[in-house]
């Protein structure tokens, strides 16, 4: 596995994977902080596209990736992961609605689950999922990077209207 640290404006990420294909993103801080594993390889060319494309997203000039993305767990995380992915940039949905849309409305809990072991958090956009109640609810990150993510997208939703 490769590795390399990035400097953000939510702080420094931590990106990894093989060659390829991205599979970790984890952050410095909050209840999901990620570092490199003993024997990884520190190299920063085979993050390029990503560390661009991650930049572009702070920067309010991308909404969605392009990434050859390696996404790990089971089928049903798989499935909310796939379903991540078509929340629009700028909107949130409840933990009930995804768990209506990949068709288990009873898997609140177990979507929630799955959500917080999102590999691949801001290009698979677990941040888009807040309480039913509209409440920031569980983010791995903490929820101040959570709000911050939210923040950035509803003042650059329009971005690619113009």
């Amino acid at each position: 596995m490769q590795y390399c640290y990035i400097d953000t404006p939510i702080g420094e990420l931590l990106l990894a994977g093989a060659p390829g294909e991205l599979s970790v993103i984890g952050f410095q801080g909050g209840s999901k902080r990620r570092a490199h594993e003993e024997g990884w390889i520190e190299s920063t060319a085979p993050f390029a596209d990503a560390r661009r494309q991650l930049d572009e997203y702070f920067a309010g000039q991308r909404q969605s990736f392009d990434l050859p993305l390696a996404l790990s767990g089971t089928d049903f995380q798989r499935s909310v992961y796939e379903e991540l992915q078509r929340i629009p940039y700028g909107t949130t949905i409840s933990y009930a609605q995804l768990a209506e849309r990949i068709g288990r409305p009873k898997a609140v809990r177990a979507v929630g689950a799955a959500n917080g072991q999102n590999p691949l958090p801001i290009v698979v956009p677990c941040h888009r999922v807040i309480g039913s109640n509209g409440s920031l609810t569980g983010f791995g990150g903490g929820l101040p990077i959570k709000q911050a993510l939210l923040k950035l997208e509803l003042e650059n939703q329009a971005f690619e209207l113009r």
